[in-house]
């Protein structure tokens, strides 16, 4: 999960937006404005998920007659944020937990409604409270991209592994994953005091590859016993092959929920697209993310745009 920042950080990066964003310098995805010609603009952050559900939306926007694009590549949480608050764009996906926790961060009370046990129902409630009144998010997905711990499945069945708790019967765990795993509310420290495995022998392997196929290898290979990769991301080593893994449950929600949502502007949408974009959302799974994250970085390497489509299509959302 990405680090909630201060409300100090968002006003300086609307200010960047305006000040820079918006001028008309080549290759800026904020430099020609937001849909205030009618055009629905779809933001998206510069990950190849993010664009890919970005073109569910435009996409399925489009075949309900709504004229719609595409801004990629915007950048980091803060700057798509802030471009959405001041109208540059008009919708853009996001994740509900980082979502609350972004516009959660300077009140103490409603992060500790985000804290180890917090459920989906936990998430929609800090939400409705923080969220901007000039903002509305759609229905959340049952689809969710959030880290999940994983062990081989060989070591799985070995050591009887099926829940975090189960980490106990470890002699140690070592724990592939961000640097900034280390300090996180559910890295160590937290898989400690809620599932009461040893804090001495949980530590933090450091791979900077955003639970990629570095961090694969290194359980493959034996420098760690698990592994901190997406639910949405194909577990897959440095050779390109897949991994056979187990994904250790979290049955107390140490792991705050991370279900795909669009937020937009408030009212910005006509009923007839809300809705259209409600049935995108009833729809996707986290199995068809993973599935369609694996179309873009394996060996296929197909657009966003093709893979959005070809999903939308298959489930009957827009016309071939």
């Amino acid at each position: 999960m990405r680090a909630a920042v201060t409300r100090a950080t968002t006003v300086l990066a609307a200010l960047l937006v305006a000040a820079v964003g918006l001028t008309a310098c080549g290759g800026d995805p904020l430099a020609t404005g937001g849909g205030d010609d009618g055009t629905v603009t779809v933001g998206a952050a510069n990950f190849p998920e993010s664009e890919i559900v970005a073109q569910l939306y435009v996409l399925t926007l489009r075949d309900a007659g709504v004229d719609a694009d595409l801004r990629a590549g915007i950048g980091s949480r803060d700057v798509y944020l802030s471009a959405l608050q001041a109208g540059d764009i008009d919708v853009v996906p996001e994740y509900s937990g980082n979502l609350a926790q972004y516009y959660a961060a300077d009140d103490e009370r409603e992060l500790r409604q985000l804290g180890p046990g917090a459920d989906g129902r936990a998430v929609d409630r800090v939400l409705d409270r923080v969220l901007p009144d000039s903002l509305e998010t759609g229905d959340p997905a049952r689809a969710e991209s959030k880290d999940a711990y994983r062990v081989l499945r060989s070591v799985a069945q070995e050591h009887h592994l099926k829940t975090l708790s189960d980490l106990a019967g470890l002699d140690r765990v070592r724990i592939a994953g961000n640097p900034e795993l280390a300090t996180r509310p559910y890295g160590p420290d937290g898989i400690a005091s809620v599932y009461g495995v040893d804090r001495d022998r949980l530590s933090v392997t450091p791979v900077s590859d955003g639970g990629g196929p570095l961090t694969v290898t290194a359980l493959t290979d034996g420098t760690v016993e698990v592994a901190d990769v997406y639910t949405t991301s194909p577990v897959t080593d440095r050779t390109g092959h897949a991994v056979d893994t187990v994904t250790l449950a979290d049955p107390k929600n140490l792991i705050l929920p991370q279900n795909v949502l669009p937020v937009m502007r408030r009212d910005r949408l006509p009923q007839h697209a809300r809705d259209r974009l409600r049935d995108v959302q009833f729809a996707l799974t986290t199995k068809d993310l993973l599935d369609m994250n694996r179309r873009s970085s394996g060996e296929e390497k197909a657009e966003p745009e093709t893979i959005a489509r070809d999903w939308l299509v298959r489930k009957g959302l827009i016309g071939a």
